[in-house]
């Protein structure tokens, strides 16, 4: 079957569920406008201040804003977070302690997490350098957490409970709001006072409600991923209970300046714009993973999550089952994006991974995988993990030279 033609088919069968995100969408994007009017958004708080970044009202305004989005008593949305993993860094820092123990609940933490950890490197600052502990449940073999396991695994010590919501470089289901829920009532019938933490990156908006609407009393995420919209240039931010809020900006800064400091360097408008369109972007990439985990089935290759199956996150994963086969598809990824489509993606080691990745990434913001990416690790099964993509337009036709790239599975 040509690609196309297999594309026209995979689009005709999903009809329905488009459908269905086109009106979750519309429920998302009522609450994002909620908090613009009650917070009384304005052209006023698109300025912003130099130096030290005191009273600066845009980002005093986007923070309330925000953390209403989120359901959360206070958020901290700043561009001077490097990445998602540097607001998750913040936020363990700031509130584990020497002889503390920091419980992972969803398996192995996200490569870029080992070395903030201590499981990878050396003298470098790790956790495990400053006296922090570090235990892990692994999953169960179908990928699922191992729910007796944690019903017994809170300790005395465990200040911190880690929540991936997101899959990761792994084959596993990501986390529903549902779950996430189910782990922090079991951890808080052990201990009250453990602060269960959700690394929320990729899950931002995929579901009405968000990890603190349920319970969590912190979480962290990237800007150039979900909450960004794309537009937003560099940034991460924290969200949940205020006190460990502000102990993850005093990492940020310093004690005794937390989140008062940090200008935002003209970057408000794009802060607000960006939350405003981020409900569309999710929306569009939830219909472009739905469209690449029925073509690539079709082809005969294994799809996590499968084709009709409800989305956690804005993550799809193709195993292709050989090196060559996740090149040509980076490639043909790259091939067919906005910008750098004359570059060849090369696997290569990249700071924080423990494989060498092949990555395609034609994006406007270096490193965004809000817009259409593919990436995955040069280790066996050989998985292409997807994500984002602004309209799912965009992903059907860089589907198409994917499908032609690495043919049917053998």
């Amino acid at each position: 079957m040509e690609p196309h033609i297999r594309l026209a088919a995979a689009e005709a069968k999903l009809s329905s569920i488009f459908s269905k995100i086109d009106a979750q969408v519309k429920n998302r994007l009522g609450k994002v406008l909620k908090a613009f009017r009650d917070h009384r958004v304005g052209p006023h708080h698109f300025s912003s201040v130099s130096g030290y970044g005191h009273d600066d009202l845009g980002r005093q305004v986007l923070d309330q804003v925000f953390a209403q989005v989120m359901d959360a008593e206070a958020a901290a949305v700043r561009v001077q977070f490097v990445s998602g993993t540097h607001a998750i860094a913040c936020a363990l820092y700031g509130i584990l302690r020497p002889g503390d123990e920091l419980l992972a609940v969803a398996g192995a933490p996200y490569d870029t997490l080992e070395e903030v950890i201590g499981l990878r490197g050396r003298n470098q600052g790790s956790l495990a350098e400053l006296g922090i502990q570090y235990r892990q449940i692994n999953l169960t073999e179908t990928g699922e957490i191992d729910w007796e396991s944690l019903a017994t695994a809170v300790r005395p010590q465990t200040r911190m409970v880690l929540i991936q919501r997101s899959c990761g470089y792994t084959w596993r289901p990501s986390l529903s709001i549902l779950e996430i829920n189910r782990i922090v009532q079991s951890v808080k019938a052990q201990n009250s006072h453990t602060v269960c933490f959700v690394d929320n990156c990729y899950g931002e908006f995929i579901e009405l409600q968000e990890p603190t609407s349920v319970g969590a009393d912190l979480m962290a995420g990237s800007l150039i991923k979900n909450p960004g919209g794309t537009i937003v240039t560099a940034g991460g931010y924290v969200a949940g209970r205020s006190d460990l809020v502000e102990r993850a900006t005093c990492r940020l800064t310093a004690p005794g300046i937390g989140s008062s400091g940090g200008a935002t360097f003209d970057q408000n408008r794009l802060l607000f714009q960006g939350l405003f369109l981020a409900p569309q972007m999710v929306g569009e990439a939830m219909k472009g993973n739905h469209l690449t985990a029925q073509v690539f089935q079709s082809l005969g290759y294994r799809v996590n999550p499968l084709p009709e199956a409800p989305r956690r996150d804005v993550i799809q994963a193709v195993e292709l089952g050989s090196p060559e086969k996740l090149i040509a598809f980076c490639r043909a990824i790259q091939a067919h994006s906005p910008i750098g489509a004359y570059l060849d993606p090369v696997p290569g080691a990249m700071p924080g991974y423990a494989s060498d990745l092949v990555m395609a990434g034609g994006t406007f913001i270096d490193g965004s995988t809000s817009e259409l990416s593919a990436d995955g690790p040069l280790r066996s099964p050989y998985v292409a993990f997807c994500q984002g993509g602004t309209h799912w337009t965009h992903v059907a036709i860089a589907l198409e030279a994917a499908v032609a790239a690495v043919g049917p599975a053998l």
